[in-house]
């Protein structure tokens, strides 16, 4: 390369530069001025800025970051992670606030992860039982993933999912309390009658679909029924198979299946056995319910019969005290059936349900009319079964609810004195359904406290 060649080259690389400089420094450049527009929202969507973007998405109410408080419908408490995170989750909180509120992560439409208050997210308690909630885990996984079902009638009302499959509950431990007991105690009452079902006797581990945790429930029951001096009946509420069909009784799919073999008595005689033996020692028990409301013909005579008699034989097992219900069958059946049973067993008690509900001809009824029936009907049909050498009678439910539109507080305490009056008359009792529910009517507990019902 001659020296010629070399210098310009140098003078072009010079004027390179030159360029690189002054497009370097551009911006200096006094008469220059951006004008521009961000495009927020495009590649980091936010849906303020254009919420039709998430008019596609399925549950968008359920967006990442979606803060969520819950209340039980039944209890009228909120859900809440105790001290904010780090230990369990309960449902005993009048207000919510901070320790009740839970962050969506959303995997899907229907699938999340629950953050508390503490950055620890919502999961199953696997160090433990495996069914109880806790909120201990920082990192999300498939023990801590939920889904959220809504209601198709309320989108407000909605359940929770747990990983295992069972719906969120934690209900045992805060629907009912040790403080409902003293409740019960101080206002007019002296018993409570629990309803059971058949899977409390393989208690932790009862086969699915079914989960543990009852027969605790059930121990504190009877812990609390001591310290208040309340008496306690087991009620065998759900029998293998289904005495009746019905959703109360445990029936998957509606059918009716209990009493169909010498098997599936035996085994309900074997919870009734169960239960017996477990506190029989324990002052508080006062009767053994062995079924609730068996639905003739399904559940025939012959079978409802040998039932009782085996059943009533595994109580005297285990307490010669003990009063042993038996539940009348529902439907086209004689109510004094089992009167030929029952007159030669020591402690025997008929159990009578009476509803001024569930048949049209209630529909159409003034109040007055309701209550005439409740001195008139009920107390014949009350009469006929309580007798002075049958088996002492039970109205083991009832309820100050009816088919009236718009009545008013002093028509539900006439309707409620009625009753009381008429039901009193039973030699063994009678037990109002139930003690907590979230329509009032069929709360005990809202009735005293509302000036509803006095005992």
């Amino acid at each position: 390369m001659t020296g010629a060649s070399t210098t310009k080259l140098l003078i072009v690389l010079c004027a390179a530069f030159s360029c690189i400089l002054s497009l370097s420094y551009g911006r200096v450049n006094p008469n220059f001025q951006v004008k521009a527009v961000n495009l927020g929202g495009w590649l980091v969507t936010e849906g303020w800025i254009k919420p039709s973007l998430f008019d596609g998405i399925p549950n968008k109410d359920f967006l990442d970051g979606t803060e969520l408080q819950f209340k039980s419908v039944t209890i009228g408490k909120y859900l809440c992670a105790e001290t904010g995170g780090g230990t369990i989750i309960v449902v005993n909180r009048t207000a919510a606030s901070g320790w009740e509120t839970f962050r969506l992560w959303r995997i899907n439409e229907t699938a999340f992860h629950f953050r508390v208050f503490n950055k620890q997210f919502m999961g199953l308690d696997t160090a433990g039982n495996g069914i109880d909630i806790v909120a201990v885990s920082n990192t999300p996984g498939g023990s801590e993933t939920f889904q959220i079902v809504k209601n198709p009638d309320d989108s407000k009302r909605v359940r929770i999912k747990a990983p295992n499959g069972f719906f969120l509950q934690e209900h045992w431990s805060t629907f009912i309390v040790e403080d409902d007991f003293k409740f019960i105690s101080e206002n007019g009452l002296n018993a409570v009658r629990i309803p059971v079902g058949w899977w409390i006797a393989s208690d932790p581990t009862p086969p699915p679909p079914f989960v543990g945790g009852s027969l605790y429930a059930l121990d504190n029951a009877f812990n609390w029924a001591r310290k208040y001096k309340v008496n306690v009946i087991i009620d065998l509420h759900a029998a293998p198979g289904s005495q009746n069909g019905w959703e109360h009784s445990a029936s998957r799919d509606g059918s009716q299946e209990w009493g169909k073999t010498d098997q599936n008595i035996q085994e309900t005689v074997a919870v009734i056995e169960f239960l017996t033996a477990r506190y029989a020692n324990n002052p508080s028990l006062y009767a053994v319910e062995l079924i609730n409301e068996p639905l003739s013909p399904g559940a025939t005579l012959e079978m409802v019969t040998k039932y009782y008699r085996a059943g009533y034989e595994a109580v005297r097992k285990h307490s010669l005290i003990a009063y042993v219900v038996m539940s009348n069958r529902l439907g086209p059946a004689d109510s004094r059936e089992l009167f030929p049973l029952t007159s030669g067993l020591n402690g025997a008690v008929i159990d009578i349900h009476y509803y001024n509900l569930f048949n049209d001809m209630f529909d159409d009824m003034t109040v007055q009319q309701n209550i005439d029936f409740v001195y008139t009907n009920r107390s014949a049909q009350l009469g006929l079964v309580t007798t002075s050498n049958g088996p002492l009678t039970f109205v083991g439910e009832w309820v100050a609810e009816w088919q009236v539109k718009g009545a008013t507080k002093e028509d539900y305490q006439r309707f409620t004195k009625a009753q009381l009056e008429v039901f009193g008359r039973a030699t063994f009792g009678w037990a109002y359904w139930t003690l907590k529910n979230v329509n009032n009517h069929w709360s005990l507990e809202w009735m005293i406290n509302n000036g509803y019902i006095k005992l």
